[in-house]
């Protein structure tokens, strides 16, 4: 019975210690890119119009009146040598992400910029907008109303603006007229770009893999790159393959890093920061200078003049530190910012405090100050 129960509680333990790590566990999908499965940004140069007068002024935005010209030329109106200053147009930048494998036909979200002295752009229409690649060919063609971020109101001596009016959205705004060529299907290798790079992290992306397959068909090429053999997948394609290897569970690891935000007084860290044996203390100093002068006047009928006598009252108050605080060795950060936020240290102050933990070289981890 006694060895029965040890074998329980040795079965227990191992339940235990292994619960973290399945509860860490992540798809590879949410850790690697892969390879040539990748968007592309678009981007184009249109007019946007029916603004309630809203729009460009011209004489300020020449390019404006230039591409309103062209467009209206192209639909057979001739405008050559008139002069027109409506304000009811803008000119703007549109720009887009064509998503892998996107298919001719398909549409894209896109984003309007105002690059004018446009007010608003709430109610207007993007006109028909070719978009181009950095390889300048046109893979998508843009149109229709734009959904602005903000709104704007102005009267004689006083304006208000909320948000970002100068810029918007059209939902499925733009039809794909042209595909990127890529033959997944012909294959026979994909690499897996991490997008921590870690060795740790591409060895157990490696092993898991090889144990989903039961062969070898992965090997770390780097710290952020894992090659894939597909043809030794035995799957019957590769988007088979990848189908299987992006829902395999994979414990990543983290570097320690500890983030602060000097401006709102955020802190971000791991449960895996540590601190070496070190001793804090804590407080303010608060000088206070006050000046009240005094002004003396003469006696009536008396000779004499007004003066001002100066009155200067100064002090130093030193307010309640946390006193010299010894922090053992091992100790997690989280447990040291705890006991700092049951003495009541401000955020901003344990900024400071973390930065000389830092700075005394008993912090061991990544610091970034933002």
């Amino acid at each position: 019975m006694a060895y029965l129960r040890s074998f329980a509680l040795f079965l227990i333990a191992i339940v235990i210690s292994f619960e973290p790590a399945r509860a860490n566990q992540i798809r590879i999908k949410d850790l690697v890119e892969f390879d040539g499965v990748r968007g592309n940004d678009l981007v184009g140069y249109g007019l946007v119009v029916g603004l309630n007068g809203t729009g460009d002024g011209l004489r300020n935005a020449p390019f404006t009146e230039e591409i309103m010209a062209n467009i209206l030329e192209r639909l057979g109106v001739n405008v050559s040598g008139e002069q027109f200053r409506p304000k009811n147009v803008a000119a703007v930048i549109v720009t887009a992400s064509l998503p892998p494998f996107a298919r001719a036909g398909g549409k894209v979200d896109v984003t309007v910029s105002a690059i004018g002295d446009a007010n608003s752009l709430l109610g207007g229409t993007l006109v028909m907008t070719p978009l181009n690649a950095a390889d300048g060919d046109i893979y998508a063609v843009a149109q229709g109303t734009i959904i602005a971020g903000g709104a704007a109101a102005e009267g004689d001596a006083a304006a208000v603006v909320q948000g970002v009016p100068t810029s918007g959205v059209i939902p499925s705004g733009a039809r794909v007229e042209r595909e990127v060529d890529f033959d997944l299907s012909s294959l026979e290798s994909l690499r897996l770009a991490l997008r921590e790079p870690d060795f740790t992290t591409a060895r157990r992306i490696e092993t898991e893999i090889n144990r989903a397959f039961g062969r070898p068909v992965a090997v770390m090429l780097d710290s952020g790159t894992v090659r894939l053999d597909i043809a030794r997948t035995r799957a019957a394609s590769p988007a088979h393959a990848l189908a299987t290897v992006e829902n395999i569970l994979v414990a990543p690891e983290r570097k320690a890093r500890v983030v602060v935000d000097q401006r709102s007084g955020t802190i971000v860290m791991g449960d895996d920061v540590r601190i070496s044996r070190i001793a804090v203390s804590q407080g303010n100093l608060t000088l206070r200078v006050e000046e009240t002068p005094v002004v003396v006047q003469p006696n009536p009928f008396a000779e004499g003049e007004t003066i001002v006598v100066p009155r200067t009252k100064a002090e130093i108050e030193e307010e309640p530190g946390t006193g010299l605080a010894e922090v053992p060795e091992g100790t997690t950060l989280s447990e040291v910012v705890a006991g700092l936020n049951a003495l009541g240290v401000s955020p901003r102050d344990m900024i400071d405090i973390l930065k000389s933990i830092k700075a005394a070289g008993a912090l061991h981890a990544e610091f970034v100050v933002r």
